[in-house]
């Protein structure tokens, strides 16, 4: 009998289920103390199957308790995708003494004597925090015949309208409606026909202001958009976001119809979409997404469990090189379960040369680095003799890249032994990594999140060093941390 969590790939510091398939998370929601996670899951198989709501439980967002499944199929089809809120005003009427939880999601069949999918928008609430479910009597709350992919709501209040408004998937764009109760349902506008990338079909949208450069004072609107997987396209599914305006009704994009945005860079973080009810004391737009493909997904090497969620991270705005980007860190929960620390505080100056260095399994690497015009480096993970990942940087060509083409196993799929790579300009050639390696995956935050890349990966063995390579030109390595993390199991 296997011993669980410690399951070979097994995550050690990301949350998966005991056992069985997860996919996109949902109805992320604080309160009362407790961060919720709920995901779609089918409890009978580790392939995708029935959608049902899994759920857990955390304080801090990095150690999870699981939960009983929260939402069952029913008369109106299996529980796809959608989002959970606090109705602090008893806009819905669920709730007699003190707020309560509300989910919003889609449910998912068949059209009468036919083969059509029929999505619709339903509720549950539930009057003790999260443990148990009661279906609104009134499902679906809203439905249209016309479209088939129809969605993924993602609902919260606006203050400014004194409204609740949801953002659903609508095919290939984004409909926005709004209501004062969650019952009743009026279409606001539409966004995206024509604007960002269209390589596959829009789903789980997420809208939500952040303060640009800190301002509090001047906020811009953000808008996250997953492309479904598109056999035409190497990449498989991915996820885009938007930056503009919001008035309670329209989203209005500040770029042209022609710019994409990506959220992550690597192949392995899909359907992410934000916590709702964070205190305002707080303050902070904490994300989560599912670290996987569709391309893949219901291959990977796995055995009792399959598919993990990425690290939680916090999202904020900032301009660089004249252009707002959002960027992303891990929360700073993680902090929980740092454990030995070495730290390199003495400057290294390296032309053609490679530094090797013995590491923790599961840890985090932060690295501070003044490169010249022409530098390029390699930063290796050894896993074992044959087996390593590499993360590198081309000053001439501006491009920061994954290599996972030998990092372990990848039979399972001709997309996935892959090099992994975006566009990084960096200011007077400095460059900062944070780099979080798991049992079977690696996430890269670069220049302070500007770029990030999440990547499974499943070696035989558990990396034991690492080696810093200077390929061409020179480096000058400021500062460099390698942070022992410890398991949450």
């Amino acid at each position: 009998m296997h011993e669980l969590y410690k399951e070979m790939y097994r995550p050690q510091f990301h949350f998966s289920p005991k056992k069985n398939w997860m996919n996109d998370p949902n109805g992320m929601v604080f309160f009362k103390g407790e961060y919720h996670l709920f995901f779609q899951y089918h409890p009978h198989g580790t392939e995708w199957g029935p959608m049902h709501w899994g759920h857990a439980i955390s304080e801090d967002l990095i150690h999870w308790e699981e939960m009983p499944i929260a939402l069952y199929p029913d008369e109106h089809g299996v529980i796809f995708s959608g989002c959970a809120v606090v109705d602090w005003n008893n806009t819905t009427g669920f709730f007699e003494d003190e707020p309560g939880l509300v989910a919003v999601y889609t449910n998912t069949d068949q059209y009468p004597d036919s083969e059509r999918s029929r999505q619709r928008q339903s509720l549950a609430y539930s009057k003790d925090q999260g443990r148990s479910w009661i279906k609104y009597q009134g499902n679906p709350v809203l439905v249209d015949e016309s479209i088939t992919d129809f969605r993924d709501p993602k609902v919260f209040w606006h203050q400014e309208t004194k409204k609740w408004v949801m953002v659903l998937a609508t095919e290939q764009s984004i409909t926005l409606y709004t209501s004062d109760n969650l019952l009743e349902w009026e279409r606001a506008s539409e966004f995206g026909a024509t604007a960002g990338s269209h390589d596959g079909v829009w789903e789980c949208p997420d809208l939500f202001p952040l303060p640009l450069d800190g301002d509090e004072t001047n906020q811009k609107w953000v808008m996250i958009v997953s492309i479904g997987d598109n056999p035409q396209y190497k990449e498989g599914s991915r996820t885009q976001y938007f930056i503009g305006e919001f008035d309670g009704q329209t989203f209005i994009n500040n770029h042209s119809d022609d710019t994409i945005l990506w959220l992550d860079h690597g192949r392995d973080n899909y359907a992410g979409v934000s916590w709702s009810d964070i205190p305002i004391q707080d303050g902070r737009r904490m994300y989560i997404g599912w670290m996987s493909n569709w391309r893949y997904a219901n291959q990977v090497p796995t055995s009792v469990w399959r598919s993990s969620m990425t690290i939680p991270r916090e999202l904020s705005l900032k301009t660089v090189h004249n252009k707002v980007r959002l960027m992303q860190q891990p929360v700073r929960e993680l902090e929980t379960i740092k454990e030995s620390v070495t730290e390199h505080k003495q400057k290294v100056i390296m032309e053609n040369d490679v530094i090797k260095q013995s590491i923790p399994p599961l840890c985090e690497l932060h690295l501070k680095m003044d490169l010249e015009e022409k530098a390029h480096f390699e930063l290796t993970f050894h896993h074992s003799r044959e087996e390593n990942t590499t993360i590198s940087y081309d000053s001439n060509r501006e491009l920061l890249s994954l290599n996972r083409e030998e990092s372990g196993d990848s039979q399972f799929s001709d997309s996935f032994s892959t090099i992994q790579s975006a566009e990084l300009q960096t200011e007077e050639g400095n460059l900062e990594l944070k780099i979080l390696l798991d049992r079977a995956s690696v996430e890269l935050f670069a220049n302070s999140g500007e770029v990030t890349m999440t990547s499974l990966i499943f070696p035989e063995e558990l990396a034991q060093e690492i080696s810093l390579a200077s390929k061409e030109g020179k480096i000058v390595v400021k500062h460099f941390t390698i942070t022992e993390l410890a398991s949450i199991w």
